[in-house]
């Protein structure tokens, strides 16, 4: 008998590129598309609600927003804005949700009934998904600035990221170049060569310090625009002689608590695909002085991306096969493993 399939959350009517949860609104974002493609695959930005019903894990449709040519490959939150990289630009969003009185028999159905349409629809709403919202709310989007933000003769922005005040955000992309901007005006504050090809990801510390991981295979610690040291996860750990390793993903988490504690976690997987892959490693770093402070293999297959629950608690690997995986922070010990985007969001809830 195989194994169980988990109860689907949420399926878009568009190609999956970017999520990001709003644990205090209860909210998933979810950005994709078919880009300038004339396939008849829209562009947009869905926002669900959500809920706990019986102890299951459920989304409602709160609001689709179109993007009309252009996909969102990426994403970054600060409060009520959304930083999207959408081709060579990032395009700022506002989005607000507004409350709406509802009685007490309308929340029961609502309840019992699951993902409803708005009274209305037309069937065409109701097979995309658009412009639906579960009764007793509605949420309205708002676009503020744009600005390009890569540059060359591929551009494309691949990351994203708000400092810890959300005054700054970081982009990253195929150029190799950083580019620090004001929110919300996105008037460009920095810029500086980090990677020679592309740069897969970056984050900013607390402190005002930076980390980009590149092509290149090299991950950077950079204060403003000056280097002050280069990551080496081997240093304590497993030594190949015949597989390069590229850094993939970065992230930095708090220490559960310690208020002022840091970590830095950082994806290693091969740099070719081979026909045997070796397996992806996992490590963490002291936030401070960028020590590796412990390594662990996280399975053969190629991790694609790496998220940090906002307590720190919890880190959750998601692979270009579509599975996912959750490891405890402390430890890096993995304590999930599914191919289920419910159980990803419910892990990065915790």
């Amino acid at each position: 008998m195989g194994r169980r399939r988990a109860p689907e959350l949420y399926r878009a009517p568009f190609p999956l590129y970017a999520l990001q949860v709003d644990p205090s609104a209860g909210l998933l974002i979810a950005a994709g598309g078919g880009g300038a493609a004339k396939t008849g695959i829209k562009n947009g930005v869905h926002f669900l609600q959500l809920e706990q019903i019986n102890g299951r894990l459920s989304a409602s449709l709160l609001h689709s927003h179109d993007t009309e040519t252009r996909a969102t490959m990426n994403l970054a939150l600060a409060g009520d804005i959304l930083a999207a990289g959408q081709d060579a630009q990032c395009q700022l969003l506002r989005f607000r949700v507004h409350k709406q009185k509802d009685n007490k028999a309308e929340k029961a159905g609502s309840k019992e009934q699951g993902l409803r349409q708005r009274k209305g629809a037309t069937p065409e709403e109701k097979k995309s998904g658009a412009e639906t919202h579960p009764e007793g709310g509605e949420l309205k989007v708002e676009n503020l600035q744009a600005v390009q933000t890569n540059f060359g003769s591929d551009p494309l922005q691949k990351v994203v990221c708000f400092n810890h005040d959300n005054t700054l955000l970081a982009t990253g992309g195929t150029d190799g170049f950083v580019r620090v901007w004001k929110v919300p005006s996105l008037e460009k504050v920095l810029e500086f060569k980090a990677h020679e090809g592309d740069i897969e990801d970056l984050a900013l510390g607390p402190d005002g310090k930076l980390v980009t991981v590149g092509w290149d295979l090299k991950a950077s610690v950079w204060q403003k625009d000056q280097l002050l040291m280069q990551l080496h996860w081997q240093e304590n750990g497993p030594t190949f002689s015949n597989t390069p390793y590229r850094y993939q993903a970065c992230r930095f988490g708090q220490v559960p608590d310690q208020p002022s504690g840091l970590r830095l976690f950082t994806v290693q997987i091969p740099h070719k695909r081979l026909r045997q892959p070796p397996p992806c490693y996992l490590t963490a770093w002291d936030g401070s002085s960028f020590l590796p402070l412990r390594t662990k293999p996280c399975g053969n297959e190629v991790i694609s991306c790496l998220s940090v629950s906002e307590s720190g608690t919890f880190l959750g690997l998601g692979t270009v096969t579509g599975s996912v995986a959750i490891y405890i922070a402390f430890s890096l010990q993995g304590v999930f493993l599914c191919g289920c985007c419910s159980c990803y969001v419910s892990g990065l809830l915790l």
